[in-house]
This record gives structure tokens, C-alpha cells and sequence, in this order.
């Protein structure tokens, strides 16, 4: 479990020969470390006078972001979990007929719930990316690196994500199940790295803008 280990352990278990984690882990990881900066940007907001005619509003984005969090350290661990048999069904023996359909049938079991994670992945970063985009507009102007910084590692989520779709999808014998699912994912890819994008340059923006003066965090 992702949240048993720390960074350093985790990240030493990254780096291995073994299965998992892998990509699909380290995009949730990725993920979880953008939302939790969103996170930040929605405390550093709350209860700032500033901001009170937002205040009802970042109150939700905190609680949504809170569980987008929790489900993307979730998906972190899922995705070992479904990637560890498929690993194992590829490295069945494969000499004769026989082993070949026995290997090819417990790859194809395995194959769908294994792209389904990834694109689950790509799913919360497109939510948390509509969260994000709000906190640009409306957070706290002293945090607005903080929501550049949280568009960056969202975008990567899914780009890093979706590779771990197509490397499963291009396998699975079932094309019309696999081009259903490669659809979906470059919908949310295309709208989620447009959305992202237009966060950072935005982000950028502002910070590249000459300033007189500081206001209220």
C-alpha cells in the first residue's frame, strides 16, 4: 500500500526491476501531489476576507479535491494490483499450442481491467483539472504558483496515464472493446491537457506581470 511507505521507500520501489509500481502508479502519485497543492491553494483561501464571496465555493472544492486525493493514492495501489497478474501471465510458457492458448486466454482475463485503471487515473485528473480551474480564477493570488505547479502535475497524470491505457488497449484481441476504450481516452486527454495548458499559461501570466506592491495572502 502506497500510504505504508515512505516517499523514499516508494520511490526506491519504483526505481526496481519489479512489475509495480510502475507508470500507471507514478501518474496516480503524480496526480495526488497536484491535487493535494490544489488543496492548499483552497485552505490558503478559506476565511480570507478577501475572498469571502467565494468562500461557500472553495469549501467544496477542498472536500471534492480531499476525495479526488484519496482515490488517486487508491488507484496508485489498484493499479499494482491488476498489473502483477497480467505480469505474471506474461511470463507463462509459451513453447507449445497449448501453453500458447492457455497464456493468451489468461492475458485477454486480465488485459481490460488493467487499461480500466489508468483510464480511471485520467478520469479524477480531468475533475481535478475543472477544480483547478476555478481555484485559478478565484484563490488566493499569493498561491497562484501553487496552482501552476498543481496544472503541471495533473497534466503529466494523464499523459502518463494514458500510455498505460494504449500499452494494455493494443494487446486485447477484443479491437472493438479496445478502440471504445482508446476513444474515451483521448477525449479526456485532448480536454484535460487543454484545460491544463490554459491553467499554466494563465498561471504564468500573472507571475510574468511587473507588480507595485503585495496584497493579502
Amino acid at each position: 500500500m502506497i500510504q505504508e511507505h515512505t516517499i523514499g521507500e516508494w520511490v526506491e520501489l519504483l526505481s526496481s526491476k519489479e512489475p509495480t509500481p510502475g507508470g500507471g502508479g507514478a501518474s496516480a502519485l503524480g496526480g495526488a501531489l497536484g491535487v493535494s497543492l490544489g488543496m492548499m491553494v483552497a485552505n490558503l483561501t478559506s476565511g480570507k476576507k478577501r475572498y469571502a464571496d467565494v468562500e461557500e465555493e472553495v469549501g467544496r472544492c477542498l472536500e471534492e479535491l480531499q476525495v479526488l486525493q484519496q482515490e488517486l493514492l487508491g488507484l496508485a495501489d489498484r493499479d499494482a494490483e491488476v498489473f502483477a497478474p497480467l505480469a505474471a501471465a506474461y511470463r507463462m510458457p509459451g513453447e507449445t499450442k497449448e501453453e500458447r492458448e492457455r497464456k493468451e486466454q489468461a492475458t485477454q482475463a486480465l488485459l481490460s481491467e488493467a487499461a480500466h485503471v489508468p483510464f480511471e487515473i485520467m478520469k479524477k485528473a480531468a475533475k481535478s483539472l475543472e477544480i483547478l480551474d476555478f481555484l485559478e480564477q478565484k484563490g488566493s493570488r499569493m498561491a497562484a504558483s501553487d496552482v501552476g505547479v498543481a496544472a503541471s502535475f495533473i497534466r503529466s497524470a494523464l499523459t502518463g496515464a494514458v500510455m498505460n491505457v494504449w500499452i494494455n488497449t493494443r494487446s486485447m484481441t477484443d479491437r472493438e472493446k479496445a478502440d471504445a476504450i482508446n476513444q474515451k481516452a483521448r477525449a479526456l486527454l485532448a480536454d484535460g491537457v487543454a484545460r491544463a495548458d490554459r491553467i499554466y499559461e494563465n498561471v504564468a501570466g500573472k507571475l510574468c506581470q511587473k507588480t507595485t506592491g503585495q496584497g493579502e495572502v
